[in-house]
């Protein structure tokens, strides 16, 4: 049943009518639209796709003020918390699924697409008559060497770098949590603060890569098979950096007003969680990607 005061044990808070999902999916559809007319080289797909951008970020902060104002005022009880944490974990094993393709892709691409074109099992037609000659090695931008000759990222530069900060991220936020259930907010405040520092650097030092891949390596997202896989998986992993950057920051603020407190804080956990979970996809990168 809905309500506007603290909840007991056998009430759940439903919330009245909202607009933000109407207004969230017109902005996804802007945002998709727009960008499928940039790719499109529409004139207006660019601009399209901005303001999309701009309509889903002001969806969201409306939307995610309003659960805040409710949370704050007591709203949800055991219930309403269990939901959050059940979504929580649905919504964290669909982007295990999402990364999971890409990695998928990856490993096609690897172990039977490269062998085959290579003449290896049933490719030994295909290497004959279309691909004479070609050598299946990986990295490889194919039979075709599509987007030209390119040089690889070293893993033992500044990927190893970005490992050691998200890893010390991950142990940050860690700290902070417990800080938060001592009740120390003070400590709660500097590693938590230090997590978010931590994940601007890790993006500072992603553009400085894609910058040196494109402006100096010729690796760009054009360079066949191994451009498009490394860009994909590097990059949808950089915007979950920084969402989670974002969210951080927001989970900052809201500590800093006083917001949680030990017993009841499952926002915190959540993008806790998040947060661990973008740690381990980079492991998988960094091994899989730039490593073997």
């Amino acid at each position: 049943m809905a309500q506007s005061h603290s909840p007991d044990a056998n009430t759940y808070f439903v919330p009245h009518s909202s607009r933000w999902p109407f207004l969230g999916s017109i902005a996804l559809f802007a945002t998709m639209l727009g960008i499928a007319s940039w790719f499109n080289e529409v004139s207006w797909g660019k601009t399209m796709f901005f303001v999309g951008i701009a309509l889903m970020i002001g969806v969201l902060f409306g939307w995610f003020s309003d659960v805040v104002r409710e949370s704050v005022r007591g709203n949800y009880n055991k219930q309403v918390d269990t939901s959050f944490r059940m979504g929580m974990i649905w919504f964290i094993f669909s982007e295990v699924m999402f990364f999971g393709a890409f990695f998928g892709a990856l490993f096609y691409a690897r172990q039977y697409a490269m062998p085959w074109l290579g003449g290896e099992g049933d490719g030994v037609m295909t290497n004959s008559l279309l691909w004479p000659g070609f050598s299946a090695a990986w990295p490889s931008n194919g039979p075709g060497d599509v987007g030209g000759v390119y040089q690889t990222i070293p893993a033992w530069g500044l990927p190893l770098l970005n490992t050691m900060i998200l890893l010390t991220s991950g142990i940050t936020v860690t700290v902070a949590h417990h800080a938060l259930k001592a009740g120390h907010r003070k400590q709660l405040l500097v590693f938590l603060g230090l997590t978010v520092l931590l994940g601007a650097l890790f993006l500072y030092f992603q553009a400085e890569e894609y910058i040196h891949a494109y402006t100096e390596l010729n690796l760009t997202l054009g360079s066949g098979i191994y451009g498009s896989t490394f860009f994909m998986l590097t990059g949808f992993h950089g915007a979950h950096v920084t969402l989670g950057t974002i969210m951080l920051a927001v989970i900052w603020f809201r500590c800093l007003k006083g917001h949680f407190t030990k017993d009841n804080h499952f926002a915190f956990e959540a993008v806790a969680w998040y947060w661990h979970f973008v740690d381990v996809v980079w492991l998988g990168l960094f091994l899989f990607v730039y490593v073997l």
